[in-house]
């Protein structure tokens, strides 16, 4: 049976500065290849949890370039595995990594998600909320490396928040994985 824990905020935000503008060695950088930002938004919750998701098709994790999730890489599979994750109460454990829900403008905290989109619907984008100022949201990203970028630095159309409720895990990786996943030794799980 999973348990419900908080995620590590600080841990998230800390892992964004280490590798927001070089690649940590442990996953494959998409960069020119459809984009590296959710890969890179997906370790920066990796750090904050040390908990992936195995389910097949529907999960979130990943071993190497070939074996990973499409919501580990994808923008639009990101957003359904964090979202719909948080309605998961399955024992068998389908419900584990994180979870979180979409909120207005005001409701993010500090390694919290934001998504960009087109007029047209389209969300391309991931970014991690790294800090405030009295203009709004700074932010992490790949692709086009940043760390502390404004957010109104940003050239979109749509964009939706995403606040990160906490994760589930079955115990066996609570926080376990940071210090290796940070310094580039080991996924840690």
């Amino acid at each position: 049976m999973s348990e419900i824990q908080e995620y590590n905020r600080e841990r998230a935000v800390e892992y964004a500065q280490r590798w927001a503008f070089s690649r940590n060695p442990l996953f494959y950088d998409f960069t020119g290849k459809g984009g590296n930002c959710t890969n890179f938004i997906s370790q920066c919750l990796l750090a904050g949890t040390c908990q992936m998701n195995f389910t097949d098709t529907f999960g979130w994790y990943y071993i190497s370039s070939d074996e990973r999730s499409a919501a580990w890489t994808g923008v639009e599979f990101f957003y359904n595995f964090i979202t719909d994750n948080a309605d998961t109460e399955d024992p068998i454990g389908s419900g584990l990594g994180p979870f979180g829900h979409e909120v207005n403008a005001g409701g993010l905290e500090l390694g919290d998600v934001i998504q960009l989109g087109r007029e047209d619907g389209d969300f391309y984008h991931t970014l991690l909320v790294t800090g405030f100022s009295r203009r709004g949201y700074l932010v992490a990203a790949q692709s086009d490396n940043a760390f502390n970028r404004p957010l109104n630095t940003y050239n979109f159309r749509r964009i939706r928040y995403i606040h990160i409720d906490g994760y589930r895990t079955d115990k066996r990786y609570i926080g376990a994985c940071f210090d290796k996943l940070i310094s580039g030794e080991s996924l840690g799980i």
